[in-house]
This record gives structure tokens, C-alpha cells and sequence, in this order.
């Protein structure tokens, strides 16, 4: 379990994230278009998993808009903006901020995703979602970074996340 802060008041995650140079596990994710995402839908890509609460609180749409900008330049990479929220706010977020460069993934239905990944919030204001975390992996799965952001209103290091492409 990690520790974590919400305004600076500590809140706690169901585990820890993926070890770094362990293979990222299988999930299945909804996209925006309602189909189920897995692992495999992006084989042979890096990834950049930017994991948050909610795409309708500021940090988490500026990480998406951050993430978007960098994405287009990323050879053989695809970012992945990974939230509870429901599949249409995230087409609608980014529709309405044109942004492209980035797939959004929904672990809305069961939260598989959060609680394999040792993400979901168990305690405090926002328990059940996902708490602010970076996963970057090679395009063989492998895990090469991760970063569970301590204070959940702080941005991501993203410098960190791109370095490790």
C-alpha cells in the first residue's frame, strides 16, 4: 500500500505499482468508441501510461494536454491517459481541447485495472479512483519507469517519464 496526500492529508492506494522491470499486466480498458482495449490492441508500442482521478479536475487535464504535446514527437509510442471517468466525459474533454495525440482508457466498469496495478484510492474523498501515477513501458511490456506522485494535486514528473523511452 502506498501513502499518499490529498491536500496534504494522507490517503492510501490498494498496493503498489508495477515493479520496475516486471511485465506490465494484461488489462482490458474501455475506449472512447466503447470497444475493450488490452495490452495486445498496442503491441509493439511503448507506452506511457498517465494514470489520475479525473480528467475534470485541473492537475489531471493539464497532464493529458501535457502528454498530448509531447506524444506526436514520440517514435513508436503511444500515450495512455487512464482514468474512471466514463469513456463519453473523456471523448468530450478532449474533443473539446483538440486533443489528439493521446489515447484515453476508461477502467470505469470494474476497476480491474486500478486494483491490479495497486492504484485505487482505498481511503479519504476520492476512494475508488485512481490515484496519480506515471507507468512507462517498453514495447516488449516491460516496465522501465514508474511514478506514484505523492501529493495527488501535484503534477507528474514529466521529464522523468519521456527520459525513460
Amino acid at each position: 500500500m502506498a501513502s499518499i496526500t490529498l491536500g496534504g492529508n494522507p490517503v492510501h492506494t490498494s498496493g503498489e505499482l508495477p515493479a520496475v522491470g516486471s511485465q506490465l499486466a494484461d488489462f482490458k480498458l474501455v475506449q472512447n468508441d466503447l470497444s475493450v482495449a488490452s495490452l495486445s490492441t498496442f503491441a509493439g508500442k511503448k507506452l506511457v501510461l498517465n494514470i489520475f482521478p479525473s480528467v475534470d479536475t485541473g492537475t489531471c487535464a493539464t497532464s493529458v494536454r501535457t502528454f498530448n504535446a509531447s506524444a506526436s514527437g514520440l517514435e513508436n509510442t503511444t500515450v495512455l491517459c487512464i482514468s474512471r471517468d466514463l469513456p463519453f466525459a473523456q471523448k468530450r474533454f478532449c474533443g473539446a481541447e483538440g486533443l489528439e495525440n493521446v489515447v484515453n482508457l476508461s477502467d470505469f466498469q470494474t476497476g480491474a485495472f486500478g486494483k491490479a496495478n495497486g492504484l485505487e484510492i482505498i481511503d479519504g474523498p476520492l476512494a475508488g479512483l485512481h490515484s496519480r501515477a506515471i507507468i512507462v513501458v517498453d514495447a516488449d511490456g516491460k516496465v522501465v519507469h514508474t511514478e506514484q506522485v505523492a501529493e495527488i494535486a501535484n503534477e507528474p514528473n514529466y521529464e522523468a517519464a519521456l527520459a525513460a523511452l
